[in-house]
């Protein structure tokens, strides 16, 4: 059983301030994995103080000099790849593929993009009389979840550092076994001690004061947009900067031209991923109306195809993070049964043959309106809605008809008309025919969040902005 009883704080592993743990939960098997140090405000206090501590030296480093310790990270954290994939798998159920896979390709992507953009870019900038200078905001606290727990450390942590930063994280607590590893990396590096500070804990005892805390400069989250409002609240009295990347239930548009046979399983398959907590998944299936027939029957293929059980095993997807989530699938899964929506695949309860483990059929409705429950709310489990649609303006008006925007794809082989719709979708990412780039800006319209993340726009995020006036050349 893993143990991880002490808090990274200024670059040492220290006892917290009050001896409570919590346990967390392998929801393959709904029995106890490890024991983590529950944090408190005063954990939070000490290590606001050490980034506060690190600050002037690190923002002042030359970049290269951020940027040579970002490549020792590089490589302390690929020799450490299969111990982060093991923690993954045992922590939130990802499948073992894909947690030595795209999980950790996924965060090396991000520390690389990090590292390139840094190399280049021009913190000064003279314009006539003036001259712009970017610089770092100061201490950062950031919030992860635990659904894609190192790809949302990642594109905090690493742009964060490299843009001048200190940074205090705390991951989500039911994801904490691969953040402590994460922080012995950064460790066994060399960061600078207090560059990089890891508070575990729950939000009510370690998030609120952390967003609250008036030295801390700007709050980046992650997670639901319930609890973004409230960290919003918390952060507002000292009038820092919060950047959220919510919820979404975002549509995936196929175009009439399209494979649609081909873009359907791709869709399916999408969703399904990581047991469909992905916050982008595009979970809302708009099809022409004339054609959801054929939609019907390709997605129940995909479906009934998809593989789940042990996630040690050669399986599709694993379970779902906690039996809180479970129960939160499964009643909303019933909602659309009770609803009136058409059951193509999956449904209530767990798969055949797994009695224990927070494990979710894969599941399909059609007959379904976009003013349906399922239609509407992030359901966050292996669950896809197919919707039909008369024209590309009823496609459009569908799509966009969400008090989310996350995220969106559109599938068509004309590519201009595939654009067109692209560009009319209302939120912040939007793929034509699945594209996928690490210099993406990443985040969300509406309730999906604000700010943005992935690339030179995420790095952006961690600079404040100073005109200096008086550069004008002198006259002769």
């Amino acid at each position: 059983m893993r143990e991880y009883l002490k808090f990274y704080i200024g670059g040492d592993w220290v006892d917290p301030a009050q001896s409570q743990t919590f346990d967390v939960v392998n929801p393959a098997t709904e029995e106890v994995a490890g024991r983590v140090a529950q944090g408190s405000a005063a954990d939070v206090d000490r290590a606001v103080a050490a980034a506060r501590k690190a600050f002037p030296a690190w923002s002042a480093a030359e970049p290269s000099a951020r940027l040579d310790v970002l490549r020792a990270v590089q490589a302390a954290y690929e020799q450490r790849r299969p111990d982060l994939g093991a923690a993954l798998t045992e922590e939130m159920g990802a499948p073992a593929a894909l947690a030595n896979g795209f999980h950790l390709d996924l965060a090396a992507g991000h520390l690389a993009k990090a590292i390139e953009v840094a190399e280049s870019y021009a913190f000064t900038e003279q314009r006539g009389g003036t001259l712009i200078v970017r610089e770092p905001i100061g201490v950062c606290g950031l919030i992860t979840p635990w659904n894609w727990p190192l790809n949302q450390i990642a594109v905090k942590v690493f742009p964060a550092l490299a843009a001048g930063c200190t940074v205090v994280l705390k991951p989500s607590e039911q994801s904490p076994f691969s953040a402590a590893i994460f922080a012995e990396i950064l460790d066994a590096a060399g960061v600078p001690a207090g560059v990089f500070n890891l508070v575990q804990g729950d939000g009510p005892a370690v998030g609120v004061p952390l967003s609250a805390h008036p030295d801390v400069d700007m709050v980046s989250f992650t997670g639901s947009t319930r609890a973004g409002i409230e960290i919003a609240r918390n952060a507002a009295p000292s009038v820092k900067r919060v950047t959220q990347e919510l919820g979404g239930k975002s549509p995936n548009v196929i175009l009439d031209d399209a494979d649609l046979a081909g873009n359907v399983a791709k869709g399916v398959a999408g969703v399904m991923l990581n047991s469909g907590q992905t916050c982008s998944a595009t979970t809302r299936m708009l099809v022409p109306a004339a054609r959801v027939p054929e939609a019907i029957e390709a997605a129940r293929a995909a479906a009934e195809q998809t593989t789940v059980g042990d996630p040690t095993g050669d399986v599709g997807i694993g379970p779902v993070v906690s039996g809180r989530q479970f129960e939160k699938i499964q009643a909303l899964i019933q909602q659309g049964i009770d609803d009136g929506a058409t059951l193509v695949a999956g449904g209530p309860g767990r798969p055949d043959g797994l009695a224990e483990g927070f494990y979710v059929k894969p599941t399909v409705f059609a007959d379904v309106k976009n003013d349906m429950t399922i239609a509407r709310e992030e359901i966050f489990g292996p669950v896809l809605v197919i919707i039909g649609y008369d024209s590309i303006e009823h496609a459009i008006e569908l799509a966009n008809d969400t008090e989310y925007g996350l995220a969106g794809n559109v599938a068509g082989a004309d590519l201009e008309q595939a654009r067109a719709v692209a560009r009319r979708i209302r939120a912040g990412w939007v793929s034509i025919n699945d594209g996928f780039d690490f210099a993406c800006p990443f985040g969300g319209y509406k309730k999906s969040g604000n700010g943005r993340e992935w690339g030179e726009f995420g790095f952006e995020e961690f600079l404040e902005t100073k005109g200096i006036l008086g550069y004008a050349p002198e006259e002769a």
